[in-house]
């Protein structure tokens, strides 16, 4: 079992959750983010005065899935989240050692 994190556009939400499903992942969770990588943020104009903003929004997608499934979520992903631009985002894949459903108490595969 794998633990796969995306950094994303936030307008590419909806995309990337169809993708997924498609492909028959039905459970993740999306948190809200800030960050910056190598674009290190930009400056806006508001109001004429011209300011810095160092940390861009983004979402954070986690889902676990079986060892079988990582290539197709990667491929899912990298596929409708890509827009061309500096930005686009990260994917990270960690192991994952146990799982358990808390509702039946099933662990490992079964409980994803």
């Amino acid at each position: 079992m794998k633990i796969v994190m995306a950094i994303i556009k936030p307008f590419k939400l909806d995309e990337v959750r169809d993708a997924l499903t498609s492909i028959g992942v039905h459970g993740l969770t999306v948190t809200e983010v800030k960050g910056y990588g190598r674009q290190k943020g930009h400056t806006e104009i508001y109001r004429g005065a011209e300011y810095a903003v160092s940390f861009l929004p983004k979402l954070k997608i986690e889902l676990a899935v079986s060892s079988d499934q990582v290539q197709a979520v990667i491929d899912a992903i990298s596929s409708v989240a890509r827009t061309g631009q500096i930005g686009d985002g990260k994917i990270f894949v960690s192991p994952l050692d146990q799982a358990i459903r808390i509702r039946t108490g099933e662990s490992g595969e079964e409980a994803l």
